[in-house]
């Protein structure tokens, strides 16, 4: 009998539900802007937080206790898989995502990694065909390990490096044959911690250099989803190169990558960069990168990564109204990259962070439609930018007028612009009164 079986399926029961297991908002058929909300979300679980974490932190060690707890025998691997699927389809959630190290019996050299993979892998495949739950993602844990202290891809040692391709591939493989629609390079800690031992230029080629290689395997298999970098500004080291979105862009356009690789976006990891949400995920839509999505959230009285799950809709709008005008996440999803506290023991407590989170997101989605069809924020925005569909803009725009020739305009015409209210109070208001119960 799973751990799980005590609960569920959880089903939709509608605002006044009184019900802890029931979604209030959460109706995946419901349409919206032609779509239907669970295909906006393409919902996803964590397989390292919600099943292979034990509830520890920097202060003490693990508070759950599950039937895998402790070192893991290729036996308790596949009692934690059956747990996971069977939560996965009592939440009804349509994906999962995983790092190698989160689903494998413990190995002591990567021949065993690579054979242990394999067999979850069967596993896998075979539950995926059963339960209809799919891979959004696999990726390789290239940072808890002892010889990744200084980094895979930025090591200083390149056999470390060849160990980390060694893993990469496996996890890339197996990620192709599960039918997995992305791929996430997450570089735990492609970093420095002091730039007095760090050569930073060879440190960002090695990076360079592994992305590419891994951009080559993949052609090479015919994985045909992208390959995602995660931004994360520190934290477990003192500057990760892939610090935000832009600095992301920077880096593939240097070597090559910005059509090949996408971004990842984290909640907290833009906190922690002190850039909003929206922030990233816009810019990720105007650098033509935006790939998946990591939802979870962190305290605002904390300097780090907490990992809690959303409880906020009206803070994730935003971020939804430019979702919702590109056309949704494509690939990606919302994976709930998010822990329950540590004191949070019981089971159950799993379910209702995920349903609390999911129904935050919807609530999020259906607040962002709704200001969306009102358009007064689309029509101010555009009045707000009227001025460059004029013909004098659209020349500038163009670059049809030079430096010198603005400049004597200006002085011609005698231009004396004045300030107009960017009206910030009246954006926000419309987000604030648009915020569905």
């Amino acid at each position: 009998m799973s751990i799980f079986s005590e609960v569920g399926p959880i089903k939709y029961e509608g605002p006044d539900s009184t019900n802890d297991f029931a979604y209030k908002v959460y109706d995946k058929d419901r349409v919206v802007l032609g779509k239907k909300l669970g295909d906006w979300l393409r919902l996803t679980v964590a397989y390292w937080h919600s099943f292979a974490a034990g509830g520890g932190d920097m202060f003490g060690p693990g508070t759950w206790t599950r039937p895998w707890s402790g070192n893991v025998t290729q036996e308790m691997a596949a009692a934690r898989a059956d747990a996971a699927f069977d939560f996965f389809t009592r939440l009804g959630t349509p994906y999962f995502a995983f790092h190698d190290a989160d689903v494998i019996a413990d190995a002591a050299t990567l021949p065993e990694h690579i054979d242990n993979l394999k067999k979850i892998e069967d596993i896998f495949a075979k539950k995926i065909s059963e339960t209809g739950v799919k891979l959004l993602w696999g990726t390789a844990n290239l940072f808890s390990h002892p010889r990744y202290a200084a980094g895979a891809a930025t090591n200083p040692n390149p056999e470390v490096f060849a160990y980390a391709a060694g893993q990469v591939r496996a996890i890339l493989e197996t990620t192709h044959r599960l039918g997995g629609e992305n791929y996430v390079m997450w570089g735990g800690r492609e970093g420095y911690d002091t730039l007095l031992n760090t050569d930073l230029k060879a440190e960002l080629d090695h990076m360079g250099r592994f992305l590419n290689m891994v951009v080559e395997h993949k052609h090479k298999i015919g994985f045909k989803g992208p390959i995602l970098i995660e931004p994360k500004p520190f934290e477990p080291t003192k500057h990760q190169y892939d610090h935000d979105v832009a600095a992301v862009y920077a880096f593939l356009q240097k070597h090559g990558l910005e059509k090949e690789v996408k971004v990842n976006i984290e909640v907290n990891h833009a906190t922690l960069a002190n850039l909003d949400f929206e922030h990233e995920v816009t810019a990720a839509y105007a650098f033509g990168i935006m790939g998946s999505l990591d939802i979870n959230r962190g305290d605002p009285r904390s300097g780090w990564d907490t990992d809690q799950f959303p409880n906020n809709a009206q803070d994730l709008t935003p971020a939804w109204l430019e979702i919702l005008n590109q056309g949704g996440l494509h690939t990606g999803g919302c994976n709930f990259d998010a822990k329950l506290r540590r004191q949070s023991v019981d089971i159950n407590d799993l379910y209702i962070a995920h349903i609390t989170g999911i129904d935050t997101l919807a609530r999020a989605v259906l607040s962002a439609e709704s200001v969306i069809k009102q358009k007064k924020l689309a029509t101010l925005k555009a009045a707000r930018y009227a001025g460059w569909e004029t013909p004098f803009g659209k020349e500038i725009a163009g670059g049809k007028l030079t430096l010198a020739d603005l400049a004597d305009l200006a002085v011609k015409k005698g231009l004396n612009p004045k300030a107009v209210s960017g009206q910030q109070e009246l954006y926000e208001s419309i987000i604030a009164q648009n915020q569905k119960v």
